[in-house]
């Protein structure tokens, strides 16, 4: 195998996935798989264009870009996706964590950052990601994280070690839970699965063909299948003041939140995300301070 410098190595890697994915998309990935194998920066690879890139390094690159270009998702790749400024754990077992959903965390931070002690839910909590976050954003909170998936709690097991956070998990159906005999929840939150059956036509395959589709769909004539038992399940669970966010699917907001007045929730209403789609929804506690 002749040899390769960084410059003539990067260019190559960037032409292969450029045949695959947008130019700015080929750019940011071949930055990515650089970055991740070898520590490189943008500025390094201009600066040490001519350092000689072994053939053990180059066959990492290659199967790297060949698993791209195979539709499979860089974070499972590497096993981790940014979030919220935390690397988080990832595996095929919990979906890859949405910038949207940083903005639902950014949400709670900003209400409730300036309260100690709060006693937080996070419901189908996947890799753990929404839960890791505010326990790391908020002042001494009390974090719980249930999944259905043996995998998500596993991963999200290891994200609170990794990221030295405290966050009580649980394995349990969210459809079947039990309210507490008493109000115990400042805080619940979930991003549960919300996606349409009929939606999966139009979604890429690096989703469609890796990530959980448990974590992902519901059925077209029962779109609402989480945000009932969710519902009446936070009515019960939440204390005075104590407040319900959700992530959803825009094409739901009427419904939902028509549903979360019926089981009894108050002050019910849709937020935007950055893209001008309603993509959280927010209730209150029908307890008062």
């Amino acid at each position: 195998m002749a040899d390769m410098t960084l410059q003539e190595s990067f260019a190559a890697t960037r032409q292969a996935l450029a045949g695959h994915f947008p130019a700015d998309e080929a750019l940011s990935l071949a930055r990515a798989i650089y970055a991740e194998l070898r520590g490189y920066t943008p500025v390094d690879i201009v600066l040490r264009k001519d350092t000689i890139i072994s053939d053990f390094t180059r066959q990492r690159i290659d199967e790297v870009v060949n698993r791209l270009l195979a539709d499979e998702p860089l974070q499972y790749i590497f096993g981790k996706a940014r979030f919220y400024g935390l690397d988080i754990i990832v595996s095929p077992d919990v979906l890859i964590p949405r910038p949207e959903t940083e903005e639902l965390v950014d949400l709670i931070i900003k209400e409730w950052g300036d309260r100690a002690d709060l006693h937080v839910l996070d419901l189908c909590t996947g890799s753990g990601c929404i839960a890791m976050a505010l326990a790391r954003g908020l002042k001494f909170p009390v974090v719980e994280g249930v999944d259905i998936s043996p995998g998500a709690i596993e991963i999200a097991r290891k994200n609170a070690e990794s990221l030295k956070v405290k966050v009580n998990l649980r394995l349990e159906d969210v459809l079947a839970m039990v309210p507490p005999k008493d109000p115990q929840y400042d805080i619940i939150v979930s991003n549960p699965p919300y996606v349409l059956s009929k939606e999966a036509a139009d979604m890429e395959p690096n989703v469609l063909n890796h990530e959980p589709h448990i974590a992902l769909f519901v059925p077209d004539d029962d779109p609402l299948k989480f945000y009932k038992p969710i519902g009446n399940y936070a009515v019960k669970a939440l204390l005075p003041g104590g407040k319900l966010y959700l992530e959803i699917n825009p094409l739901e907001v009427e419904p939902l939140c028509e549903l979360l007045r019926s089981v009894g929730l108050d002050d019910v209403h849709s937020v935007a995300d950055m893209t001008g789609k309603q993509r959280f929804v927010i209730a209150k506690s029908p307890l008062y301070d």
